[in-house]
């Protein structure tokens, strides 16, 4: 085999009920297989999915390592990548069969473009909903203001793992992924190749992003282990990035715009699990609020505020509970009464019904 066009990255990490299916996915790509290698960097499973992997040799090469995280898969990974282009994909995930011939196409013809992410469909395993995500309009960023920084923060779910693909030369002056940063290293490495080059935005779904109870970052049920490993992640994350993006010469402003989100996240869980002070908790609600919407309704500002009048009264741990209750009652329905807010993101969520190319697959 020549040199590739694309190497295909699956970082995985216990996923023998999903491992298959993400590389058949690739392996059914509609494109040529001789432009492409697949490695698969398995961080340490202590289930079946080594083996189900080697199962694809030699059209898939496994590398394995002892557990550390996702950074440390990706820092395992990327050198050993020959392709000009880097595609992952996350283990429980899965392509449409078009995805690699569109990325490269794109990236093709347009030299100047170091990274591209594009629009997902989202697959609840416990009920099967699908949903296409997608940005709600598209264009080159680069973090020359603070305007594109905040855009490109808004449109961070669209540059995760899975999603996106980068120049390996970009990835070159990204390495080392700092290994703290044990899950949203795939954030790191996007936001880094973003700050070294231009990055790209595809409206069309090409990636089947499954929600599952196993996935790292998303919470369905109360699990104070799982909060607390995020809270320290997005932390990390926060404070590495903040020294990476001073290095690449980007502004004070235009970082402030892309990490702060992080902070607030990372503080709102903090005061959810340790508590804290109620002006800490009033700062980050309204922090929280004026990074995620327009401004409301008359009607929602007076909820808003009333809110916000809730977080100096009470202790932070009681306040969030409150709110979670809220979240989850009758009572939810109040604020839709008032008038939602605008949320500053553009990002549009459309229910699917028909069968997508890879229905077959949605249920496992």
């Amino acid at each position: 085999m020549g040199t590739p066009a694309v190497t295909v990255l699956i970082d995985t990490y216990n996923h023998e009920r999903y491992i298959e299916e993400a590389i058949l996915s690739v392996l059914e790509q509609d494109f040529p297989r001789a432009e492409m290698e697949i490695l698969v960097v398995d961080d340490g499973s202590t289930d079946r999915t080594a083996e189900i992997v080697r199962r694809f040799a030699p059209d898939v090469r496994l590398i394995q390592k002892a557990n550390g995280g996702q950074a440390s898969a990706f820092n395992a990974g990327i050198p050993e990548a020959k392709g000009d282009i880097v595609a992952f994909l996350d283990g429980d995930d899965w392509w449409a069969k078009e995805k690699l011939k569109v990325v490269a196409n794109y990236l093709a013809a347009r030299p100047h473009i170091g990274l591209v992410g594009h629009g997902i469909y989202e697959i609840d395993s416990d009920n099967a909903n699908t949903k296409a995500t997608i940005p709600q309009r598209t264009q080159e960023v680069t973090f020359d203001s603070v305007e594109n920084g905040r855009f490109f923060r808004q449109m961070m779910c669209f540059f995760g793992t899975s999603r996106v693909t980068v120049r390996r030369n970009i990835l070159s002056r990204v390495l080392p992924v700092p290994e703290r940063i044990v899950i949203e290293a795939d954030e790191f490495v996007s936001i880094m190749s973003a700050a070294y080059s231009a990055a790209g935005l595809i409206q069309e779904p090409l990636t089947f992003y499954r929600l599952h109870s196993g996935n790292l970052f998303q919470i369905r049920t109360k699990d104070e282990a799982k909060q607390r490993r995020i809270q320290k992640a997005l932390a990390a994350l926060a404070d590495e990035l903040r020294i990476r993006l001073a290095s690449a010469g980007i502004a004070p402003d235009v970082i402030d715009a892309i990490v702060k989100p992080l902070d607030v996240g990372s503080k709102r869980l903090r005061l959810m699990l340790d508590g804290g002070s109620p002006w800490e908790t009033f700062q980050t609600e309204r922090d929280e609020f004026q990074i995620a919407y327009k401004k409301g309704s008359a009607g929602y500002r007076l909820f808003k505020g009333l809110v916000l009048a809730c977080t100096l009264v009470m202790p932070p741990r009681n306040f969030y509970k409150l709110r979670d209750w809220y979240s989850h009652s009758d009572w939810r329905k109040v604020r839709g009464l008032l008038g939602e807010p605008v949320p500053n993101a553009e990002i549009g969520n459309v229910a699917v019904t028909k069968p997508l190319n890879s229905a077959r697959k949605a249920a496992h």
